[in-house]
Order: structure tokens, then sequence, then C-alpha cells
């Protein structure tokens, strides 16, 4: 791309708009900005890339654009058959995303982590674990960084770990990890993708420009990440909590790198099973790239959760209130579940992305949740799967604040009220951020700070 002699039309105007559109301008392009969403966070972020030369498109202006811009910059938040792009395709015009522009221009060495569940806590841990070694890191990506934000700023001494999406993965044909790292695949985004065989593609389309001297890092447990091993081209290596592998593995409480121990599973800060194979992930990946064992090991008896999972945001009349509003598929939703130790009233709703939660359902029986509030948009189909696997313990309402209450007059002394809604966030918020902060004003207004012990802590224990 000659960005002096092409007119870019970016498409999409939250942070990975901004960010392409901030790109593009500092290399002179001509940009139009485009958003079918008119906000009050899209107008400031338009104006304000406006006053440094962006054009708007105005209304109605969708199909002059088409036909005037070289190239559309696709955000992840617009889909791939959206009208749009389905009409640059149809007259042979470039689309790339904003991870594509990253990528294309990115001089740093990059450790790039797909997967449906996972991905942040891994993107974390390796990105502590490589600035305890005392390397130059940065987490970006999917993660909230957009990588184009990072692109400029980071050289050839420095290490970008981006988390990617499916959805980035869409437009993203160019990406070339040093090290590659496929968490898990379960069922997720349906809605966008139609079926398991799209999504499984995509994410191994991480892997598809990967040659001899890069490496790929799969979870040997998930059979359809290990299938990935027979079609690239660059090593593999393993973690796995069931085998000793080739890579990194649990081995009689031990976590283990190619014979070595690198650390306790017990001594982890973050508990549960899904972070002692998030752990060995990162194992794998930092010693990949030479970090010697001793920093692995106290890089991950030292860190801290992530926001939004599984976290403890406050205690009020006893009754302990866990924010998981990350897990936004089922099995994210399981996970959590399984770490409540005491009984638990779970709040599940928001915007369906394809599932059957007939799943969900008939293993909640046989956990720790005592009921489920039912809330959003999803709500009648959460109910149907509830009343067809014969689960009865549920209260349905709309709104999310209404749900976030009535599960705080179920609960009883001793419990827990678990927001892990196993649905997007979008019907109502701009995503599983804003949703979780919500929740987390909601309950401190049920009572005072002083009850608030431990916030900010990972919930799960052993």
């Amino acid at each position: 791309m000659y960005f002096k002699n092409q007119k870019f039309l970016v498409a999409g105007m939250s942070r990975s708009g901004a960010a392409s559109t901030d790109f593009l301008l500092k290399r002179g392009a001509v940009v139009y900005m485009y958003d079918d969403i008119s906000d009050a966070a899209v107008r400031k972020t338009m104006n304000e890339l406006s006053a440094r030369g962006a054009n708007v498109l105005p209304q109605g202006g969708v199909a002059s654009a088409v036909d005037e811009c070289d190239v559309l910059v696709l955000s992840p938040g617009i889909p791939i058959d959206h009208q749009l792009p389905v009409a640059f395709r149809k007259k042979g015009k470039r689309i790339i995303g904003e991870a594509e522009l990253g990528c294309l221009y990115l001089r740093a060495a990059l450790v790039a982590v797909t997967g449906t569940n996972g991905k942040t806590t891994t993107v974390t841990m390796i990105d502590e674990i490589l600035r305890s070694a005392g390397l130059s890191s940065c987490a970006c990506g999917n993660i909230g960084v957009p990588i184009s934000a990072k692109t400029d700023e980071l050289g050839y001494d420095d290490i970008a770990v981006a988390e990617i999406s499916s959805f980035q993965l869409e437009t993203l044909s160019s990406i070339r990890p040093h090290v590659a790292v496929v968490t898990n695949i379960t069922e997720d985004h349906l809605n966008r993708h139609y079926n398991m065989e799209n999504y499984i593609f995509l994410k191994s389309k991480l892997l598809r420009n990967m040659r001899e001297s890069e490496y790929a890092v799969l979870n040997y447990d998930d059979e359809r990440v290990r299938e990935f091993e027979k079609n690239v081209r660059c090593p593999v290596r393993f973690f796995s909590v069931k085998e000793r592998v080739k890579g990194a593995y649990l081995y009689e409480g031990g976590l283990y790198f190619e014979n070595e121990k690198i650390v306790d599973a017990s001594a982890l800060s973050l508990k549960g099973e899904h972070n002692i194979k998030n752990a060995l992930a990162a194992i794998c990946a930092a010693k990949l790239l030479g970090v010697e064992s001793k920093a692995v090991g106290e890089a991950l008896t030292k860190m801290r959760g992530v926001r939004h999972r599984i976290e403890k945001v406050a205690e009020v009349d006893g009754v302990t209130y866990i924010d998981d509003s990350k897990g936004t598929n089922v099995d994210a939703t399981l996970t959590a579940v399984s770490c409540m130790q005491e009984d638990t009233v779970l709040l599940l709703g928001g915007k369906d992305k394809g599932y059957d939660y007939d799943k969900l359902f008939a293993k909640l029986a046989g956990s720790r949740v005592v009921h489920a509030v039912l809330y959003g948009e999803n709500r009648f189909k959460l109910l149907s799967s509830a009343v067809k696997t014969g689960y009865a313990q549920v209260t349905l309402c709309a709104g999310f604040d209404l749900a976030v209450k009535i599960a705080s007059m179920t609960a009883e002394k001793g419990q827990c009220v678990l927001l892990s809604p196993a649905s997007s966030s979008f019907d109502m918020f701009s995503g599983y951020e804003e949703r979780g902060e919500k929740f987390a004003k909601i309950v401190a207004e049920l009572g005072s700070s002083e009850n608030a012990a431990g916030v900010g802590e990972e919930y799960c224990v052993e």
C-alpha cells in the first residue's frame, strides 16, 4: 500500500477503528470514517480525529465511498459478510483489518494467542513472565490495546504479546508470530461464523504463515487443537494436564517443561485447573523465547487475576459477589461454576451467540448453583433450555439491574452471587468490561465499602 496515493475507509469507530485511523493519518493517508452507531463515545472519537484531518462520511455517503475509496479497513466488530465489505469485494477492492495493519508493519517479535477461553489470562501470564525476566514486553490486540496503536512504538528489541480473536482472524492474513498459542476450541460466536467448521478454520489461520523458524504451542488435551499439528510447517510444542508431552505438562503436582520442573501447581497465584492449563501454555511460550525457568516460576506465583474473570468484587451481608462478566460462552461459565466452593446464585443472559444452552443447564444440576436468574435478550431461550433439561430453580426478568437485585435477595448468608452470563454483553452494554463495572456498582450500592474485603482477588480457591 502507498498511503499517500490511496484513500481509506475505516468502518467501525471504537478502539480498533480509532487506532486504524490514527495509524493511517500518521502516514499521510486520506481517511474517511464510518460507523452506523452514533453514540456519544463514537461522536467524540470521530470529532477528535476529524480535527486531525480525517473525514467523517456523511449520512447516505456509503455508496459514493465504495466507489471513491481504494481500501476498506474493517474493525473486528463488523462481520465480513456485512453489506459494506460485500460491496467492496464486488468492486474487487482490498479489505483489511486493524490487526492486519498492525502486523504488516510490526517490528517487534510477536507472540500471538488465540482460542475460545483462556486467551486473556494466558497473554497476561506471558507478558508478566517476560517483564519479570527483564524483557520489554507489551500486551496488546484483543486484550484492549490495538496492535496498530503499538506498531510505531515497539522496536526490534521488544516483544508484542497479542490476543487474537476469531473476529480479527477474518481479515488477518499476514500474521506470522514467532510463537503462536492455541488454548482450546469450544462452541462460540456461531451467530457470526455460522458453524463450528468455519470457527475452527478461522482459529487455524493463526498458524498458516508459520515456518521452520517459528513455534506453535497447542493444547494436547483438546482434540480439535491437537489436529492442527498435521497442517503446520513449524515445530510444535504441546501443553497438557493429562500426558507427559513434548512441551509443558502437569506431573505429580508440578508444572514441567521438557522434564524440568518449573513450579508446583499449588504455588500458582491463580487457582483452578483452567489456570494450570493457562500457566502451562505460558510456560511453553516463555521457554521457547529463552526465559530462565526461575523467572517463569516466580512470575506465575505472584501475578494477580484478570479483570472480570472470576473476580471477587465484594462481600455484603454475608454474601460474596463474583464478577465473571468475561464468561461469555457456555464453557467459560461452566469453568467459573466449577470454582464455586459455596452454594451460588448464578446470573445468566445477554445477547445470544448461537449456543445450545441444554448442556449448560444439564451440568448446573450437579453443581453448587442453587438458583439461576435469567435476564437479557436471550432470557427466553435460556428458560427454554432450563425447562427442557428439568432445571426448575430459575427466575426470569428483563433488565440487568433488576436481575442483580433479585440475585442478591435470593442468595442467603454464606452463599455467592456469580455473574457469569454465558452470553455476550451487546444487548445492553458496549462490552463485558462495562457489564462487569455495572455489576460492581450495583453491588456497591447494596452495602458499605467496609464489607468489601478481598476486592480484586481471583475468587477461585482450592
